[in-house]
């Protein structure tokens, strides 16, 4: 990581001569490297490459995109382990997480590509004869991308291959925390041959690349993954322009225990998806409801998971979670705690900063929160799970639903009229009983309220990037 990490516009690699940033090691070892910042000229360029590029992709057969897509996969999984190596000294996660990235990032772009190939139209029975009616799908146009650095592959990769399987170009602003990875994702698309133009890839001030991307006529449509405040303000930005935007934003996912519960299973599965990248996870669990029959004996198995994490730098030996992306995040964790614990929440594991350098800190469980604490209203984007005892369900579900957010939702019992409960009346856009069954590549992820509209995988997915064109044609005779 000598070189700062490079933008990528209309097929060439851009670096010389324009500012960079420090790219911070949150393991607390030197830094990663530098990354390179686009000037308004480069944004620019980028819109206007994408645009360019456009006119010859969308217009390809679905066919010919489909195999340039399938081979900058197969080039993903071949270059999965460096790419993996990059991404652990940049974002921290544990070496075997990040090469389930990159390898789970490459089965979204096989899906894209085969996707791409059957986005009918239909022919709409006419009320008179000699009249050929037909509904046809269309690539909406160049896409702007925004994504962020929790998964900066597998994130980044939703929004390139699901437009370019629909048939669209993109301008994809990769997070500048993470940047390495993403530029190695984008060469496995350059390098599968691509033209140029239709992935073009910048960093910079975020501000400054949303506020000149989003207006720019090049740009038809915004596709973005991140917090509730700024999906606000980039959704106020597209709808002021009258531009289609996929908002997939922050969760407080609930995670209900009822009383026929596997309550092992459950056990299992909350410590993983929670600790899983420190807590870091948009969908991860964050707000835990056990019926009271299975309250102490889950609450003891969630205490003995955490304490057997060991953290530490995503390259040693036997470490199952990395550090916080950085020291803001600590003291985010810091405060969570402290409120809690002030109106009465109990430390049952953790609440501390780990070691004295990087961003680590210890996998927390609190009970006895109150719903008025800080973390039972605001996500915590980090490795701590409050639980809660409930007697009712419909009161798990009141207090489930009770936040402005819904993006996942999970929960376990033996019972199917409970499993068909829970799957009608949780306000989330995904909910995952029993298992964890959300974000594969065909199936739809996206939230309700709060957390966004729209959703990224599956058909939905791909439809996102569409828009439907209406022809009907009166007598036409045969060619001459």
């Amino acid at each position: 990581m000598t070189q700062a990490a490079p933008l990528y516009i209309a097929g060439e690699w851009l670096q010389s001569g324009r500012d960079s940033s420090a790219v911070p090691d949150p393991s607390g070892l030197p830094d990663a490297g530098r990354v390179t910042h686009a000037t308004l000229a480069d944004l620019d360029r980028a819109a206007e490459a994408a645009a360019d590029a456009f006119r010859g992709w969308s217009r390809m057969s679905a066919y010919d995109r489909s195999t340039l897509l399938r081979r900058a996969a197969d080039l993903l999984r071949d270059r999965a382990d460096p790419i993996a190596r990059l991404m652990v000294r940049e974002q921290g996660k544990p070496l075997a997480e990040a090469r389930g990235e990159v390898i789970g990032a490459a089965d979204h772009i096989d899906w894209a590509a085969e996707e791409g190939r059957r986005l009918y139209g239909r022919m709409i029975p006419a009320r008179m004869p000699g009249v050929l009616q037909i509904a046809r799908k269309e690539a909406i146009g160049p896409v702007a991308g925004f994504s962020p650095w929790n998964f900066p592959v597998s994130q980044a990769v939703r929004k390139i291959a699901g437009a370019l399987g629909a048939g669209c170009t993109i301008v994809v602003k990769c997070p500048e925390e993470t940047p390495y990875s993403c530029v190695e994702l984008v060469r496995c698309f350059a390098d599968a041959g691509l033209p140029a133009g239709v992935v073009n890839l910048v960093f910079g001030q975020p501000a400054q690349i949303s506020e000149h991307l989003i207006p720019h006529p090049g740009i038809r449509m915004i596709s973005f993954t991140g917090s509730v405040p700024v999906g606000r303000q980039l959704g106020a930005l597209a709808a002021a322009r009258v531009k289609r935007a996929t908002l997939e934003l922050g969760g407080h996912s609930p995670f209900i225990v009822c009383e026929d519960a596997d309550v092992e299973a459950a056990i299992k599965l909350a410590a993983g998806l929670k600790f899983r990248n420190a807590g870091q996870v948009c969908a991860a669990p964050s707000r835990f409801y056990v019926h009271e029959a299975l309250y102490d004996a889950f609450v003891d198995g969630l205490v003995t998971a955490a304490k057997a994490i060991k953290i530490g730098n995503g390259f040693e030996p036997g470490v199952t979670m990395g550090p916080l992306a950085n020291p803001r995040r600590l003291t985010a964790m810091e405060r969570f705690v402290a409120d809690a614990t002030l109106r009465g929440g109990k430390l049952r594991a953790g609440g501390r900063r780990h070691g004295s350098a990087g961003n680590f800190f210890e996998p927390t469980v609190l009970t006895d929160v109150p719903d008025d604490a800080a973390l039972m209203l605001e996500e915590p984007f980090g490795p701590i799970a409050p639980v809660s005892a409930f007697s009712s369900l419909d009161s798990a579900i009141q207090q489930a639903n009770a936040l402005p957010f819904g993006l996942a939702a999970f929960a376990f019992t033996r019972n199917f009229a409970t499993a068909e409960k829970l799957s009608t009346e949780l306000e989330s856009g995904m909910i995952s009983i029993n298992h964890f069954g959300i974000a594969a590549p065909e199936t739809p992820f996206g939230g309700m309220k709060e957390s966004g509209y729209g959703s990224e995988g599956g058909t939905e997915g791909m439809e996102a990037f569409v828009t439907t064109k209406f022809t009907s044609v009166l007598g036409l005779g045969a060619a001459s």
